[in-house]
């Protein structure tokens, strides 16, 4: 079995594959712990799935808080006694990176362009939407271009609750009608077409530059929730990052030039 870990700002995401099966996935909250404490947790989680640790053969992990990268690494290797691949750059990705300044490629956008192109061909767009929505554009030749960053859907709900006396929390839905009838559905009316509206109008914009239209593949906690009204997204791969963990890990176990952790 392989271990897949994607450290996230508000969430770490782990799963656990057998052959391409996913066979269990858990959701974490990514503060700060030590790596007994990563270690515990995980292989408690693993035994309460019914599963035998001692069967995971391999791990990968990717992240974008370089203070829990170390302590997962850590926990990967002595509760689970693997050494995890870690996703940089510097790996063998299979695909070129075209920024200004590769270094500022983010982990989990080098692995969800990866995924986006391995399934569904080139050019593509992902787009995670999570803690911040990412745009990944990968070009016709194959290289991984940039794309943009825009604050995410939770992002914008806390500070709206935050900074008014008058909206109360309220759960993420998708509204039956633009214009709300009370302050419920006016917010939600306001956030999920507002943003489906900042998804399409970035993906049109992509799609001149790119002088095409492409797949685009929405993942992330509230794909679901936008795919639905949206004009541009073409699918929704829940566990994109996760399955793109996996493809580079068949890609770089392998001892090469190019694949140290």
């Amino acid at each position: 079995m392989l271990l897949v870990l994607d450290i996230g700002n508000t969430n770490t995401v782990a799963g656990l594959f057998e052959g391409d099966s996913l066979v269990g996935h858990w959701r974490l909250s990514s503060a700060e712990r030590t790596s007994d404490e990563a270690g515990i947790t995980i292989r408690g989680l693993i035994r309460h799935a019914g599963m035998d640790a001692s069967r995971i053969e391999g791990a990968i992990l990717s992240s974008v808080v370089p203070s829990l990268e170390e302590v997962w690494r850590d926990a990967i290797r002595s509760y689970l006694g693997v050494d995890p691949i870690v996703v940089s750059r510097r790996i063998d990705l299979g695909i070129e990176i075209g920024l200004d300044n590769p270094d500022e490629a983010g982990a989990d956008r080098l692995v969800n362009a990866v995924a986006a192109m391995t399934k569904y061909g080139k050019p593509v767009i992902s787009v995670d939407l999570g803690t911040a929505i990412t745009f990944d554009v990968v070009s016709s030749d194959g290289a991984y271009i940039g794309g943009a960053i825009a604050p995410g859907l939770s992002v914008s709900m806390e500070t709206l609750f935050r900074r008014t006396a008058k909206v109360p929390q309220i759960a993420l839905a998708a509204p039956e009608r633009f214009i709300g009838r009370n302050t419920v559905s006016a917010t939600q009316s306001g956030i999920v077409n507002g943003y489906t509206g900042l998804v399409d109008a970035i993906n049109e914009g992509i799609f001149r530059e790119l002088g095409t239209k492409t797949p685009v593949i929405a993942t992330g906690g509230h794909a679901e929730i936008l795919a639905g009204r949206s004009r541009t997204i073409t699918h929704v791969e829940p566990w994109l990052t996760l399955e793109g963990l996996l493809i580079l890990y068949r890609r770089c176990a392998k001892p090469g030039p190019g694949n140290d952790a």
